[in-house]
C-alpha cells in the first residue's frame, strides 16, 4: 500500500527488482519502452555531437577574436559583479552598511568632542591650576625674573630646561671642590 513505490530502476540498481517491474508491463508495453528507450538514447547521442561541434565552433571563433581565458575570466568576474550589486538585497545591505558608517562617525566625533571638554574641564580645575601656578613659581625661582606668562607647555619646557641647568652646575661645582 503506502510503502510500495512505483519509480524506475536507476542503472545498476538490483535486477530483480527490474524484472519484478517488467512482469507487471505487458509485451507490447515493453517492446513500446524499448523503442522508446532507443530514441531516447539516440537523440542524447546526437545532441552530445552537435554539443561538441557547437562548442569547437566557439572555441575557434573566440581565438579568431583574440579572446583567451583571462579575459574571459575577467569579463565573467566583472558581469557577476555587476548582477551582484544590481541585486535589492546588495543595495540594502549597501544602504544599511552606509548608515552604520554614519553613525559610528557621528558618535567618533562625539567621543572626540567629550574628551575635548574633559581636558578643557581638567585644565580650568583648581587642582591643575594650582599645579599650574607651583610650576610658575619654580619657573621663576630657577629661572631668573622672567615676565611670567605663556602657556603650559613653554613653562614646562622652561623649568625642564631650569632644572638641567641647574643640575649641570651643581655637578660642575661638585667637581671643583
Amino acid at each position: 500500500g503506502l510503502l510500495r513505490s512505483d519509480s524506475i530502476p536507476e542503472v545498476g540498481e538490483d535486477a530483480a527488482a527490474t524484472v519484478s517491474m517488467a512482469e507487471t508491463l505487458s509485451e507490447e508495453e515493453q517492446d513500446e519502452l524499448r523503442k522508446e528507450l532507443a530514441k531516447v538514447e539516440e537523440e542524447i547521442q546526437t545532441l552530445s555531437q552537435v554539443l561538441a561541434a557547437k562548442e569547437k565552433h566557439l572555441a575557434e571563433i573566440k581565438r579568431k577574436l583574440g579572446i583567451n581565458s583571462l579575459q574571459e575570466l575577467r569579463q565573467n568576474i566583472t558581469k557577476s559583479w555587476q548582477d551582484v550589486t544590481s541585486t535589492t538585497a546588495y543595495k540594502r545591505t549597501s544602504e544599511t552598511l552606509s548608515q552604520a558608517g554614519q553613525k559610528a562617525s557621528a558618535a567618533f566625533s562625539s567621543v572626540g568632542s567629550v574628551i575635548t571638554k574633559k581636558f578643557e574641564d581638567v585644565r580650568n580645575s583648581p587642582t591643575f591650576k594650582s599645579f599650574e601656578e607651583k610650576v610658575e613659581n619654580l619657573k621663576s625661582k630657577v629661572g631668573g625674573s622672567k615676565p611670567a606668562g605663556g602657556d603650559f607647555g613653554e613653562v614646562l619646557n622652561s623649568a625642564a630646561n631650569a632644572s638641567a641647568t641647574e643640575t649641570i652646575a651643581e655637578q660642575t661645582e661638585e667637581e671643583t671642590h
